[in-house]
């Protein structure tokens, strides 16, 4: 599922500050902030529902318990009030009027390649992937992946043919929108070319993507963001080079994880730059020397990190590069993040804080056992 209330039309990307959402009042419904793993969540598929039916499923393992037994309508009305804090009138209907910009292209655009159209994995992905992800554990993700810096883990992930089919399928629907006069939306406000590739029908293969391929992953290697209960996404590429974007400034993404996947063609230049994780607090402090990492796209490969991972593109000094980005997303995690102000569990700069303080407070214990001694002597 993609931006069906999950995230508008333009969903962005944070250029260092990023507005904060309002509090919840005190009166406002709460989730717990564990779920109750042992409860088997309703299926939400048969209502007509502003959100997609698996936010609700995902939400409803943290309702209160006094909730739980609750009719299935009563409990999709107090999940409903919750999600609709996320997005006011004026963006509920930005988001309608978007959906229906989506369904005339769905409608309209002729796909050239209709097998990428559903999630075909032993046509995509390299076996290599496809043998850890089906073992599913961290030792067999390790295998496959290096990370050359805390957080980031780059693998080989796409076949070749996969890359070519996806690329000459981005380019007929770019020569369809030309042809056809029809505006087309970009990824965000950030990148002036690309597109988003939910807006002409690819939204269930990305869906696939990310439930079965890369929610497993995160699991594993970002719980503390979230990573288990990945639940919506925003996919999209972006190109960069000669008559394109040339860069992309410092910021962090609008997502929990995020997928990069470069899917080609040539080009020198480009390098990821990486400076630390950063909660909204935090987002505009300084790096630590070992936060500093920059990363060499190769095509077929990709990187994964937390969407909080402060980053830019360095210029595409030649040639024409395109990417793949999976803003993969947690309604669950975006809802509990507001009840805790420590997340030193991920943040850098909240963890060096933290650190700092107990430094401190050891300090002062140790002068403080040292005077009582000074003390008993005389």
């Amino acid at each position: 599922m993609s931006l069906e209330p999950r995230t508008p039309a333009a969903a962005n990307g944070v250029v260092l500050e990023e507005p904060k959402r309002p509090a919840f009042a005190s009166s406002s419904p709460r989730l717990r902030l564990n779920p109750n793993n042992d409860h088997n969540p309703d299926n939400y598929d048969d209502m007509q529902l502003d959100f997609s039916p698996e936010i609700f499923t995902s939400l409803e393992r943290y309702l209160p318990a006094s909730m739980l037994g609750k009719p299935r309508y009563d409990k999709f009305k107090f999940m409903r009030e919750i999600l609709l804090k996320y997005f006011p009138p004026g963006e509920r209907n930005r988001i309608q009027k978007h959906r229906e910009y989506r369904q005339k292209i769905i409608s309209n655009y002729q796909p050239l390649h209709r097998g990428l159209y559903s999630m075909q994995p032993a046509a995509t992905f390299v076996t290599a992937f496809l043998k850890a992800v089906s073992e599913n554990t961290q030792e067999s993700f390790r295998r496959i992946m290096s990370e050359p810096s805390p957080g980031i883990f780059a693998f080989e992930m796409f076949q070749p043919r996969f890359c070519e089919l996806l690329l000459s399928e981005v380019e007929n629907f770019e020569n369809w929108v030309n042809e056809a006069k029809f505006k087309i939306m970009r990824p965000n406000t950030m990148n002036k070319y690309g597109a988003v590739l939910d807006d002409f029908g690819l939204e269930t293969m990305l869906d696939k993507l990310m439930e079965s391929f890369i929610r497993p992953i995160s699991k594993v290697f970002f719980p503390e963001v979230g990573g288990a209960t990945l639940d919506s996404h925003h996919g999209f590429v972006v190109e960069y080079g000669d008559n394109r974007d040339v860069d992309l400034g410092f910021h962090v993404d609008d997502s929990e994880v995020t997928l990069n996947v470069c899917l080609g063609k040539q080009f020198t230049g480009g390098e990821l730059y990486f400076r630390g994780t950063r909660c909204d607090k935090h987002v505009n402090s300084g790096s630590q020397s070992e936060e500093i990492f920059d990363y060499a796209h190769v095509p077929g490969y990709a990187v994964l990190h937390r969407g909080r991972h402060r980053h830019g593109a360095r210029a595409t000094t030649s040639g024409h590069r395109i990417n793949l980005i999976l803003w993969c997303r947690s309604s669950v995690f975006r809802e509990m993040k507001k009840y805790r102000k420590d997340f030193s569990s991920w943040c850098g700069e909240c963890l060096h804080e933290k650190k700092e303080r107990q430094r401190k407070s050891i300090g002062a214990t140790k002068q403080e056992l040292l005077r009582r001694d000074g003390e008993s002597a005389l």
